[in-house]
């Protein structure tokens, strides 16, 4: 029973170890995160109100109003 339990804090001490060293990634993860996203929108933006895709938007929805039921 001695050996399992030096075993179990031997794990213990292993994750309290492996714990400390990843301080401050989730923040870095998440600062990444936010920032990719924000260039994700800034040219789904520019896509968007580009004058190509901006007429087939208008177009489409021109469509879809004038439809008849």
């Amino acid at each position: 029973m001695a050996g399992k339990a030096a075993s179990v804090r031997g794990w213990w001490r292993a994750r309290r170890r492996a714990s400390r060293t990843d301080a401050g990634m989730t923040t870095s993860e998440y600062a990444v995160g936010t920032i990719a996203a924000a260039a994700f929108a800034a040219v789904l933006y520019k896509i968007v109100t580009s004058g190509t895709v901006s007429g087939a938007l208008e177009s489409m929805i021109g469509k879809a109003l004038d439809a008849p039921f």
